[in-house]
């Protein structure tokens, strides 16, 4: 049979009509990103095939991690308090500031390499990185905003309409997309080109310095904050008087169990140079104070870790290695990476940095 121009017309028509019909998600195709993991490193423990990362998800995500709407008043976004310059931590500020200039009751950490990580928070109390950013949006001394009032104040934006949509197929917004695009931005924040890493891939390499403290930190510091993520991620009392203010218990608060009095989970040392202060509270704001605390000023108890009960033996000399070392864990492109970098910022500039710190 011979099939006219018009026979052709009509086919186009009712294909595009079945297409109307099916809706459109029979359109619906993201651009893929793959992640890639860094070679050495372990599988990442989150579930892609759960929440693909796609371009069009990363960039909802990033919109949404630096929108002040989804604070109460307009002035609080994701990157208020995780700045990239700090490697995405509050930079220099021992605790945040939230609405109604409230205090936040703990230092917030840098976000990095999260894909690796099974439970967040300092007490480890989210278990899942989708779930993570609905605490801080919602608590009264953080963002202050509900969830009810972030979805309206989102459906009324046509960009926000157009963005679901490009991401997720159509454009339904509600809480579990919200959480599936902030976590397909915050899975993108790895950090693995540090000179630390340079060196590992026969890069570059360490001055006599750096890797006389590399292997003090192998012989005193790599149990608890393992390579190559520089954590990991248990709970430990390492020997912290509790704050007469705060009252943090720290894991205890999560288990109700005693034995994990005063026990916070232990941060990675990657970008350790930016991320001060240090601690669950900010009590320490230099590497220095740090190191004061484990030689000198650790208050040991029944829960205090068992690698702790002695505290840790350092010396200047040792401290003045470990520092050097300590350094070549920052990594500067990431720092300045401009696709994670917030509207308008300017990445050639960076804050100051106190030498004698």
């Amino acid at each position: 049979m011979r099939i006219t121009k018009n026979t052709w017309v009509l086919l186009l028509i009712l294909l595009a009509g079945a297409g109307w019909v099916a809706g459109d998600s029979a359109y619906f195709r993201p651009k893929p990103i793959a992640f890639k993991v860094p070679k050495g490193w372990p599988r990442p423990v989150y579930d892609f095939s759960k929440n693909p990362l796609t371009e069009e998800g990363f960039a909802l995500g990033k919109k949404l991690f630096y929108d002040g709407r989804l604070s109460k008043d307009g002035s609080f976004s994701c990157g208020t308090c995780h700045q990239q310059f700090g490697a995405f931590n509050t930079y220099d500020h021992s605790l945040s500031h939230g609405f109604n200039n409230a205090f936040t009751t703990r230092n917030a950490p840098g976000l990095f390499n999260l894909a690796w990580q099974k439970d967040f928070m300092w007490d480890g109390g989210i278990n899942h990185l989708d779930l993570q950013p609905l605490a801080p949006i919602t608590a009264e001394n953080e963002m202050a905003e509900t969830l009810e009032n972030v979805i309206t104040k989102l459906k009324a934006d046509k960009e926000y309409r157009k963005l679901f949509k490009a991401a997720f197929g159509d454009e339904t917004i509600n809480t579990q997309r919200i959480g599936k695009a902030l976590s397909q931005f915050m899975l993108q924040l790895v950090s693995s080109n540090s000179k630390y890493d340079k060196v590992k891939r026969g890069e570059a390499s360490f001055i006599l310095p750096e890797q006389l403290g590399y292997q003090i930190f192998l012989q005193k510091c790599a149990s608890c904050h393992t390579e190559p993520l520089f954590t990991d991620y248990s709970y430990r009392n390492i020997g912290l008087k509790m704050d007469d203010v705060l009252k943090d218990p720290g894991r205890m608060r999560i288990t109700n169990r005693s034995e994990d009095s005063l026990k916070f989970k232990v941060p990675s040392l990657r970008n350790v140079a930016m991320t001060f202060p240090y601690g669950h509270d900010g009590r320490f704001f230099s590497l220095m104070s740090v190191f004061e605390h484990y030689r000198k000023n650790m208050v040991v108890s029944a829960t205090t870790d068992p690698l702790f009960r002695n505290k840790l033996a350092l010396s200047n000399y040792e401290i003045g290695q470990l520092t050097a070392f300590l350094y070549t864990l920052t990594d500067s492109s990431f720092l300045k990476d401009p696709r994670f970098a917030a509207p308008g910022a300017n990445n050639n500039t960076k804050p100051p940095i106190d030498i004698h710190r």
